[in-house]
Parts: C-alpha cells; structure tokens; sequence
C-alpha cells in the first residue's frame, strides 16, 4: 500500500429541507428592497429581469435564506428542467448520507488455489471495488506488489471482475460516441475510462498512432482500442465494437499536422485488464489475455488499493464536473442502500427516491447522476429546499467551488462583495447553477436557477451534439441571467 498523498496526488492530477419551502409558488414574490437597485426596481422586480433577459426558452429560480429556511422568492418555482451538472450536487449529498465522508473504495488482487512457492496454482482476478479515480499508476503499484509478494508465475486464467455495479456502454446514447465525457461505466473503471489518441506526422508524410492509457509517469500501449485512419473529410470519427475490442476510424482530412485527444472506453474491464496485464509483465510476471467475469469466486488476497476518502474524490467530482466519477460514486450508493442496482436508470430512481423521503423533492426525477442525460428534470424550489438543510449539516458548501462573479463584459471581478459556493451545469441549450452567496452584509442564501430551450437542443442531430450551432452564445446569455439574479437577490436581500 502507498500512502494517502500519492493516491490524492495521482487521482486528482488526471482530472486536470425544511418544511417553510413546503408548496413553493410558482410565480414571482414580491421582495421588501433594503436599498434602492436598479436590479429590485418596479413592483415585480424579478419578473421584469426574467423578461428583460430575452432567453429562448424557460428560465426559472428560486432563493431562500439557509438560517430560517423561509423561501424569499421564486419565479416556476415549481417546473422542472434539466439540472445538468448541478445534480451531481444532489448526488454528493446521497453518497455522503449513505456511504460516509470518510468512505474509501477498494481495487485488489486475489488468487484462486492458493499460492506456493511464488507460483498462483489457480485464477488471478483483478477485482473492481468501484473507485472512479483508479489510474495506470495505481495498476503500476498492485503489479509491483504481485512481484514484492514474491508471485512468479500464474498457472490459471487472468480475470477481471467489473460486477460490482452493472454495465452501461455509455452514459448518454444521445451523446457522439467519441466524446470523452460520456465513456462506458462497470464496477472498475481506468483513467475515467478513456484512452488516450495521438497522432503525429511522419518524415513520410504518413501519421504515426498511438492509442495509450497514459499517466505522467507511463504509457502503455493497449490493445484492445484500436485506430484506424481513413481517406475521408466526415465524420470526424466512426467506432464499432468488435469482439469487445474498441474500433475507431478518424477522418484523414481532420488530422492536420499532429494532436491528441481523450477517446472514451466502451469496455472497462478489458481495457483495466490489457494495461494490468502489461504491467505485470514489466515485473516479470507472465499473465494470458484477460477474460471479464460476472461472480466472484472465492479467493485469497494477494495486493489491494484505496482510493481517497469519499469526500475528497466529491469535492474534486464537483471541481471538474467528472460525470464518470458522478455515476459511478452514485451506483455505489444505491447499492449500499438498496442492493446493486439493475441498470444506472434504476440507481438514479432510488437516488430520487432517496431525495423525496430527506429533503421532499417531490417535483425531482433524474435518470442518472451526473445530470448528462436531458430527460433528468428538477425543480428550483426542490434544489432549494435540499440546499437549506445541507447547509444546516454543513455537508455540501464546502466541497463546492468558488462561482466567480463577473462584469457585462465576463470578466471577473477581483474582491466582488457577494461571494458565491456553486455547482454549474451546462448542457446545449441548457444551463442551471445552485448553491450558496454571502451577501455584502454576510446575509446567506440558497438559490437554484435552471435554464432551458428545449425545443431548440431536441432540433439538434446527434453527430453535432458536441458543438452545435448557436449552443455557446445561448449558454452565454444564460450565465448572464445567473449573474444578474445574484446580484439581485444580494440587492434586495443583502446591504
């Protein structure tokens, strides 16, 4: 085992309610103004911004104050939208309820038939526990360990055992297939399930590939993500499964001279299999080609890995908005709380469920637990409730990263006097932010935003998921509205 700080060092580096919000309204509340604004002017304040913002679409919010829960005001208090990322601060707070702050999960290695004299009689297994943060170093260091052990030799089968949580080829199917933030999720997962492409000119004027599980400190070649280049303009990429092995083509005409790029993983167990097996070998220590398995026999711990404590993986989930982490950390919970789940649909219900008993998010259903499939939907007054009672627990504003206020031009404003502790969430055409603002005075509040045109995202082809057409200019406008509802709701409720 290593110590604590090289696991944090190591995972974070590959990131680069209450009963007085009860029956929210559904239309604006008149505020009593503490100081003339013009952002509280005229009698219905927040509904002339709302209009007055132009967005396509819906935007609805609602804010209270986190001592005595009561609601201050709300605009479709009541309607749901997407949340986007914003649910993965729900999701942070239903693996703190159920699973603990201080909750570590476990990668081992284990071997059937016991061992003797440095030779594995039966099966080794590498064993998924569930850690979302597992990389190619800390394969690097169980190898090591196989090799201190004293294992020489393995007489059996190599398997990987991906069942502690069940298989999802992909977060979103809406999603392209080649965008990183959507890969495969099971019981074990590598470098978030993602393979690094490079490609680079030759002195032939060819491109030399690599697909690697990459870290600062190694680069494995893998065999089971293969890419292939094709004499085309589009699509930029095409994939197949074949065989459980990940087939790419990239488009010639897309390549330019050289660059890089994260590729999801569509087969976790095989690909943590294929760089474990490499690794191994690199300590002298011969493994056959990895093979999955459903159940776990019984067998005989021979090396093991934690991962951080739960919350400094949410806190770094919620910095970099890592949906793999989101789901995977939420599968888990749901299995402590219920038994493995079915499906991630199913995960996410209880997750709900689990949201209705504690905090009454009645109005509250999403079907995952990152917020990256669109058919989610969560009310303001919902996230707004939940947020009180996770600042009376103290629980969720610390793991939240600092939302920088901003000018009408974006740039950020040094020493702005309302400091905000939010999670954002951005989807095309969809953009929510919840959390927590200290007003001038040290007035604190809970708010809940959500914005949404969905007619125009449901227009939008799959291929251009990405990137599509007027998606950034319409989120721009939408992060305005955020910023202009802060500094409104510091206006009237903070002097």
């Amino acid at each position: 085992m290593t110590s604590r700080r090289t696991f944090l060092l190591s995972g974070l580096a590959a990131l680069a309610g209450t009963s007085a919000l009860a029956n929210a309204p559904a239309v604006s509340l008149r505020p009593v103004a503490r100081r003339a604004s013009s952002l509280a002017a005229g009698t219905d304040g927040l509904k002339a911004l709302l209009e007055r913002a132009g967005l396509p679409g819906h935007a609805v919010c609602a804010v209270a104050d986190v001592k005595s829960g009561k609601l201050l005001e709300s605009s479709g208090g009541g309607e749901a939208l997407p949340p986007a990322s914003v649910a993965k601060a729900l999701t942070a707070l239903y693996a703190l309820d159920v699973l603990g702050a201080d909750h570590r999960f476990e990668t081992r290695v284990l071997a059937t038939g016991g061992v003797a004299g440095g030779v594995v009689n039966g099966d080794l297994i590498l064993a998924g526990g569930g850690d979302p943060m597992l990389n190619t170093d800390h394969l690097a260091l169980l190898a090591k360990a196989l090799k201190t052990a004293g294992v020489r030799e393995v007489r059996g089968k190599f398997l990987v055992w991906d069942g502690a949580l069940p298989g999802v080829k992909t977060i979103d199917p809406d999603q392209p297939d080649h965008v990183g933030y959507s890969p495969a999720v099971s019981g074990i997962s590598l470098n978030f399930n993602r393979v690094h492409f490079e490609w680079k000119r030759a002195a032939s004027g060819n491109w030399a590939i690599t697909m690697d599980a990459r870290t600062e400190k190694y680069r494995p070649e893998v065999a089971t993500a293969r890419m292939a280049i094709q004499s085309r303009a589009v699509p930029v990429y095409t994939y197949a499964d074949k065989g459980g092995v990940d087939h790419w083509t990239v488009a010639s005409k897309a390549l330019g001279k050289g660059g890089a790029r994260w590729l999801p993983v569509r087969n976790p167990a095989a690909y943590a299999g294929d760089v474990f097996r490499t690794l191994v070998r690199a300590n002298g220590i011969a493994l056959p080609q990895a093979r999955s398995v459903s159940a776990l026999p019984a067998a005989t711990l021979l090396a093991q890995h934690h991962s951080p404590p739960l919350d400094v993986m949410l806190k770094a989930m919620l910095k970099y908005s890592n949906n793999l982490m989101a789901e995977m950390i939420g599968m888990s919970a749901s299995a402590a709380r219920a038994g493995r789940p079915a499906s991630l649909q199913a995960s996410a219900a209880e997750m709900s469920a689990w949201a209705a008993g504690k905090y009454g998010m009645s109005g509250t259903r999403l079907v995952d637990h990152s917020g990256l499939g669109e058919a989610s939907r969560m009310t303001p007054a919902d996230l707004t409730r939940a947020l009180v009672a996770a600042y009376k627990s103290g629980q969720l504003k610390p793991l939240l990263k600092p939302f920088q206020m901003r000018d009408a031009k974006g740039r950020t404003v040094k020493g702005h006097p309302i400091k905000v502790a939010a999670k954002t969430g951005t989807l095309n055409f969809v953009s929510g932010l919840g959390g927590f603002m200290t007003a001038a005075d040290g007035t604190e509040l809970a708010f809940a935003i959500f914005t949404a045109d969905l007619k125009t995202r449901g227009r939008i082809p799959r291929a251009q998921r990405e990137r599509p057409p007027g998606a950034r200019s319409w989120n721009r406008r939408a992060k305005k509205l955020q910023q202009q509802l802060i500094e409104r709701w510091g206006a009237v409720y903070g002097s």
